[in-house]
């Protein structure tokens, strides 16, 4: 099951139409600033699954009892385009730790593409509330590739994948793919991919789009 949070009705639907609307998304900063706002909001949804306990804080007047959370999560990115989401994912959760994945589509002839995988910094996984941040969910290949990649890591003890637009098909893959503990986040699920495994109508290229083209 997905949290579509586009289907209840909040400002993220503003943030959302920017990054898709193609003249708006030619301001660079803004396409960053808004993917760092969906990530904030996104960031807010999911805090409200983790555990909590009571703990008092000290005021200039006395003492206030409040909820916590009970651990900061691990936040993991994969690079480039996920930077702009993974910042607003940090604004909130501000003491959390961080992984960071480089993950890239080979393509072959044909138009198939296998997924690479260059890099990975990964703090301890072991049952530490996991986000994984990419802002586009095609295929779900990469997001299947990086888990796999962070198995070593230790097991976490839930697991959330957050994306700004997700495919049905990418979603189906996931679910297929990794642990029943798995939530999924997205902004907006869109139902079509080309045979290039780009989503319809999506937003094109958010690498791209938030850092400029690069050369293949």
């Amino acid at each position: 099951m997905v949290r579509e949070l586009s289907k209840e009705a909040s400002v993220l639907n503003r943030f959302l139409s920017e990054i898709r609307d193609v003249d708006v998304q030619k301001d660079r900063m803004r396409f960053r600033r808004n993917l760092e706002r969906i990530g904030e909001v996104m960031a807010y949804e999911i805090s409200k699954t983790f555990s909590y306990s009571k703990q008092q804080v000290i005021t200039p007047l006395g003492e206030a009892a409040i909820e916590l959370a009970d651990l900061e999560p691990v936040l993991v990115t994969i690079l480039r385009a996920g930077l702009p989401f993974h910042q607003g994912f940090l604004n909130y959760f501000d003491g959390a730790d961080n992984g960071f994945v480089s993950a890239y589509r080979r393509a072959h002839k044909g138009g198939d593409f296998e997924i690479d995988i260059d890099y990975v910094s990964c703090p301890s996984l072991e049952d530490r509330d996991v986000i994984i941040c990419d802002p586009m969910i095609a295929t779900g290949s990469s997001i299947d590739c990086v888990y796999k990649s962070l198995t070593g890591k230790g097991t976490p003890r839930s697991l959330h994948v957050a994306s700004v637009i997700a495919s049905e098909q990418g979603l189906r893959h996931l679910r297929s793919r990794l642990p029943e503990n798995l939530r999924l986040w997205s902004a907006v699920v869109d139902n079509e991919l080309t045979a290039q495994a780009y989503i319809v109508p999506g937003l094109g290229d958010a690498g791209d789009l938030a850092f400029g083209s690069k050369q293949s």
